[in-house]
Parts: C-alpha cells; structure tokens; sequence
C-alpha cells in the first residue's frame, strides 16, 4: 500500500455467484439474492427477484417499513426459507456497479475495518443519478438591450462574454464558469439579456482531445513525460513518485500520461486534496485538452453530482477531477489515477469509512492492475521509503521550468529582531515588504491560524472562553462578530462581559489569527490593497475562482492567508512571502508534526519567484536552528527525510511499523471510563503487539462526549486488521458507546 505498512495480500478473495438461488427454493423466473445496502448492517440481506439479474444491478428493496436502495452483491443463501423473504420492489435503469468497484468495496471494508455497506454508501453518494433526469432550465444569450438604464458590471460583462461562446447552460454553471454569484445571471434574465428555456437532459460532458495543442515542455519534461507514458503503454499496476520542486511543471507533465490514456480509450481520475486548488487547474486543463473535465467535490450542485456519476457510469466521463471520494466513483475503464500533493493530510478521511485516499488509490490501481502516479514537490516519508525499497519507481523534476529560480529563504529571529509590542510583523519583515511593494510586487503573509484570535481570556479574573460541548478554547472571529469552536462548529456572539465575573470590557484576545494579521498590516501599509484568503471567507468556488483571479491579475498587493493559499497556486506577480510563526505545528504528540510543518512551509515558501523575478521567503521563528527550519534554509530536503526515517525506525513506527488508533466515546466521563477499562482487560496478547492506554484522548471533550483513547503499535509483519477486529468484538458495551477504530491514523486529537 502507498503507507508502506499493508502488503497487497490484504485484499479478501471473492466468491461472488454468477446466479441467485433458484430451482426448487423459488418460483419460475425468481431466484434469491444477496443485497448489500448503503448502510452499516453486518452484510448483505436476501431478497426475491428476477434470475435474470446481473452482479451490480442497483435495486430499491424493504427495508423494515421503508424502501431503499441496494447493490445486487451476489447469489442468495438457503438459511431464510423463501417464503419469508420479501421481494425487491425496483430495479433502477443505471449501469450495474462495475466488478472492479465491487471488489474495492469488499478490500476497503476489512481493511479499514468498516461494514461493506459503509463503504458502499460511498459509491452510491449521488442518490439523483439513479432517478431520471427530467427537464433542467437553461439560460443562453438572447440580445444585448439598447437601454442604457443597465448597468454594466464586470461580473455582467464577463457573464455575456461567457454565454457568447456557450451553448444554453444552468444558471448556476453559467455563474461558475463566469466567476460570479448566481444572482448576476438572474438579473440579466430579468433584464432580457438572458433568456430562460428548457431542456430534456444535460448534453454529455464534452470529451478532452489529447492531441489539443498543449504548452511547449523544456527537455527535461519531456524526458519525464515519457517516462510516464511509458508506464502507461505497460498497462499494467505501477506506482511512480513524480518528484519536482515547486515550479517544476509537474502538472504539465502528468497531462501528457493523461493524454496517453485518453488515446487508449481509458478513463483517469486526478485526485486533488482541496477544492481551492481547483480553479487553476482547470483552466490549465482546458488549455490542454480543449475542455474542462468532469469535477466531483462537495461543492457541486445535485445536479452537477448526478451529471458526474451518471458520466463516469457510462463511460462519457473521459476524465474526472476531484476530491478523495471521488475514488468511489463508478469507473467502467479506469486506466490511470494521479494523485497530486500526495504528501496533504486533507486525503485522510477523518469521519465515517476512516480511509487516506492516495492509499486506497494504490490499491484500487493495485486491484484493476493499473498505473498509478504520486505528484510532490515535498513527498511523504511513506512515499520516499517506499521507493527507496523498490516498490515505487520515481520521476524527478529538480528544477523549476523557465529558468525561474527557487526563492531565497531566510530565518528572521525574533528574540534579537522582535515585533512591536502588541504586533507580530518583525521590523526586517515590514522593511522587506515594503521595498517589495514599491517595486510593485506582491506580498504574502503565512498564518496557519483562522480567526482573529485562538484564545479570549478576561483579564480581570483570567477566565477563558471555551466550547460549552468541547475541551476546545473558542476562536474569535472579529469579521463575523463570533465565537467559534473549530472542532464541532459551535458558535455564539461575543460578550460584552465576562461571563465568569461580570467585568465590562475585560476580555481580550491572545495570540494572533489572520484577522489579527490583515488588522496590522492595515495600520502598517494603509495604502495595500490587501485580501484574506482562508476556507471561511469563501463563498464558493466562483468566490475562490475570482480571488484567485485577482491575485494573478496583481488586484491585490498583499495577501493574508492560511493553508488555503500555501500550494498549487501560480502567482507570477508574487515575490515575497513571509511565514508570520514558523515555529506553530511543530509541537504536540503527532510522530509526522515535523514532516507536516516541513511540508507546509516548503510549499507556501514555493508561491514566491514562480515568474521572471526572483522570490524572497522569511521565516518569523524563536528557534532557527530546529530540524524544520534547517533543512528548509539549507534546502536540503532528503536529509531532513533521512533523520525523520531513522528516528521512526528507532521507534518502530510508521512506516517501519503499524499503528491503529481506538477512541472510546460516551455521554459522560465515568461510562467513558468504564468502557475503556473493560476493553483494557480484554487487550490482545499477540507477540509483537503493544497495546498502549487507556488514556484521555488529547481531545478529551467532543460534541458533549468524553473520550479515551488507545494506541495498538504492532510490526510491519503484522496485520493488525483481524487483531483489533477479533478484541472489539470480545467485549459487550452499551449502546450509548461508541467506539472508532482507526487504521494507520494520522490524527491523534
């Protein structure tokens, strides 16, 4: 598997029938079937229904007093006499699950130690696509009006020139495609510059052409390209690292292997771990192949989702791009998934089916014997040892294209040059933006904090603000006037007293956020056209699409942003970024909060110089000499990689061992207790495995449950799967108990 700690013999074998029961047990045209449902049950159920069902077919079946859906998994059994089973009410008129999605489910579930229905539930997750598709409203050009009473707006302008060169499209596509809010389109309906028809169904995606004129690749993409097509014309399972600094052209080169793809009649799946880095990269999409592809994200309208599934279904999908989920997608002739920034932890999944999708796409390649491709410029530690260990084969692009160099990174020390007294910008940072902007370049500023403030103390009696439901400090949000808990979404108004004593005006924030940032350099650069970029101030992807527009336009001189803006983004304009606390992330019981900080900060230090002036990069920091900020001010990446590897060997763990997190929740703090105590008596004695806690989980207090937690640490050797599955099931706990087990984790709140 892609973390290094699973061998491919993990997969389940299947047995699936070809035919349901029939003969005596049923009645003429009718045989039994087993119906796995999106739900968590144990497994399939049995149904009556025609023998003339395939493997896959999506039925509609009872379900106590309700009817739902459900995937034909295979041939019945004889433990429920026939004449108490119930029969299946529908069959839907899709495409049947593919055999490679069947097989995927029945590997992911034991793996993850998830019910297959749960991980079904993923595969089914546009319930829309199953019904059929009635008339959608459209909206196309009608006739530019002589009234000069309209007032012509960018946004309005820019909706005209994009429904000039388009066929009739939803509103809300329309909008998208355009960078604006849907109510601009609407009011130009009203006003008759737009008019509103009908249609029977969404036109099927337009298919990407790879022989579409793409960018010019210098000598050494196009050494890397083939490569890459080269794998491709195996057609057979690989995985290969595509290594390339920030710059590089990495994206450039992996569409050549999509091309490839294409012109062998294969689907691919480009899975991407953040919306926000989507934008540009269908723009670069379309200027390659001529169109946009297929998108599948949280995001997306209904509609949008069905015209997704209902496209990857049939095969009219030639290529999608989206987030994690979208690796549960109906795919009939997968030929290729890339996975880009293989390195973000956004690909872990964190609730329901607990998977990290670059894995589980190595062995969805793995299972239908296809290529896979891992995109990074600051790869993970699982990656690199398995290259190192021959499992992987690697692609470098070390150099960035053009001839543009890698920023020049520096230290700024804030004990001998600190900031201001109530301000975070150290003086040579101020002094260097300033410079920066004079020569009408732009500046980003890196806090990896939401909000104005993480913490809101009074100071009159020293109480602090915390979630009522979590053992969380509430964060103040300046702009929107709120107190809010980033681990349950908790919300409430910023009092004007303390709620402890009383005191008027006594609170006050500790510690900075980006609203806190964006206030100084509002004090500090009046002049600055500024923007803040972080998830909670998006409005949607046409939104993000025009801030990004923005920035790469220069409308903006200076940035404040968090994760959200440290990768994939090409600002030609930019030159200068300083990282406001590069010491923030580094601390704390996270075994990969070194390579995480490492890999945060190389990536948004790479937003600076991408064009044809050089970039700058400083980091904030009271500790300039730790690992972290050494190898990135040295540049030496595989060193800081080797003393990662080394002292993980040393202590046995990922990827040199094997890890499964088990939190134990309930209602109160002494059921809580008392669970995890009797699964404490109950601990696996397996040679090899350790079993560490229980203990209160670093996050001991979540949505009003408490919390404990075990580690079970094992060698590679070991699958830990059917270990942790057996100690589970030998203990009885009450209903109100929840347990999450949590194979190879990354979080350990």
């Amino acid at each position: 598997m892609g973390n290094g700690n699973s061998t491919h013999s993990d997969a389940p074998r299947l047995a699936l029938g070809d035919e349901g029961r029939g003969g005596d047990d049923a009645a003429p045209g009718q045989a039994v079937w087993h119906v796995l449902i999106p739900l968590p049950l144990p497994g399939p159920l049995d149904y009556l229904g025609p023998d003339d069902l395939c493997l896959g077919t999506v039925v509609e079946v009872p379900l106590g007093g309700r009817l739902v859906v459900g995937v034909v998994w295979g041939a019945g059994t004889d433990q429920v006499p026939v004449d108490r089973l119930r029969p299946i009410a529908r069959v839907f008129d899709v495409p049947p699950l593919p055999p490679i999605s069947r097989r995927f489910v029945d590997w992911v579930a034991p793996y993850t130690l998830s019910p297959a229905g749960a991980v079904l539930k993923l595969c089914l997750s546009a319930p829309a696509a199953l019904e059929p598709e009635g008339q959608e409203m459209v909206v196309g050009l009608a006739a530019i009006p002589s009234d000069t009473s309209l007032k012509w707006t960018a946004a309005r302008r820019r909706v005209v020139d994009t429904a000039r060169d388009l066929p009739p499209l939803p509103a809300p596509e329309l909008a998208r495609l355009a960078g604006c809010g849907v109510s601009v389109v609407h009011g130009l309906v009203a006003a008759g510059v737009l008019v509103r028809t009908g249609r029977d169904r969404m036109p099927p995606p337009r298919p990407a052409d790879p022989d579409h004129a793409g960018p010019t690749l210098s000598d050494e993409q196009a050494d890397a390209a083939d490569r890459l097509c080269a794998m491709m014309a195996a057609g057979r399972y690989a995985v290969t690292l595509l290594d390339g600094v920030t710059g590089s052209g990495k994206t450039n080169v992996y569409f050549e292997a999509i091309a490839a793809a294409l012109r062998d009649g294969r689907q691919v799946l480009v899975l991407l771990p953040e919306i926000a880095l989507t934008a540009q990269w269908l723009d670069r999409f379309a200027a390659r192949f001529g169109t946009r592809p297929s998108e599948w994200h949280s995001r997306l309208t209904g509609r949008s989702r069905r015209r997704t599934w209902r496209a990857v279904a049939d095969g009219t999908a030639g290529v999608v791009v989206g987030a994690r989920s979208a690796l549960f997608l109906p795919f009939t002739a997968l030929g290729l998934i890339i996975v880009d920034e293989e390195h973000d932890p956004a690909f872990k999944q964190e609730d329901g089916v607990l998977y990290h999708a670059r894995d589980m796409a190595v062995a969805r390649a793995f299972l239908d014997d296809i290529p896979v491709v891992l995109a990074s410029a600051t790869p993970s530690l699982e990656t690199v040892v398995n290259v190192d260990r021959g499992r992987y084969a690697k692609v470098a692009l070390p150099d960035r294209f053009g001839g543009a160099r890698l920023p020049d990174i520096r230290a700024v020390d804030l004990r001998e040059t600190p900031p201001e007294r109530g301000t975070f910008l150290a003086p040579s940072l101020i002094a260097e933006a300033l410079e920066t902007l004079a020569r009408g370049e732009q500046v980003l500023l890196f806090m990896n904090r939401r909000g104005y403030a993480p913490l809101t103390l009074c100071r009159a009696c020293g109480h602090r603000l915390a979630c009522p439901d979590c053992d969380a400090w509430l964060v103040e949000h300046r702009l929107a006037r709120r107190l809010i808990c980033h681990h349950c979404d908790h919300r409430e108004p910023i009092p004007v007293r303390c709620p402890a004593c009383g005191a008027p005006d006594a609170l006050t924030a500790i510690g900075p956020g980006v609203e806190r940032i964006a206030e100084e350099v509002a004090a500090r650069f009046p002049e600055a056209r500024t923007l803040i970029l972080t998830s909670d101030q998006l409005h949607g992807t046409a939104d993000l699409a025009d801030k990004m527009d923005r920035i790469r336009d220069g409308a903006v001189d200076i940035v404040i942003g968090t994760q959200l803006i440290a990768k994939g983004h090409h600002f030609p304009g930019l030159t200068l970024v300083g990282v406001v606390d590069a010491d923030l992330g580094q601390s704390g019981g996270d075994l990969r909060a070194a390579e995480r900080t490492y890999q945060l900060l190389a990536q948004v230090a790479g937003r600076a110089g991408r064009g044809d002036r050089p970039g700058h990069v400083r980091l904030q920091t009271y500790d300039p000499d730790q690992p972290v900020l050494a190898a990135l001010l040295t540049g030496d990446r595989d060193a800081f990689l080797a003393a990662e590897a080394a002292e993980r060997a040393r202590r046995d763990l990922p990827p040199f061992g094997r890890l499964a997190g088990i939190i134990v929740s309930a209602p109160s703090a002494e059921a809580a207790d008392a669970a995890a105590s009797a699964l404490a008596r109950a601990r696996p004695a397996v040679a090899g495995v350790e079993v560490l806690g229980p203990a209160e989980a670093p996050l001991a207090v979540l949505q009003r449950r408490h919390r404990r937690r075990f580690l079970v640490k094992a060698p590679r050797g070991i699958r830990l799967q059917p270990i942790v599955a057996d100690w589970l099931g030998r203990v009885r706990l009450p209903q109100s108990i929840r347990i999450k087990a949590d194979i190879d984790p990354y979080s350990f709140l």
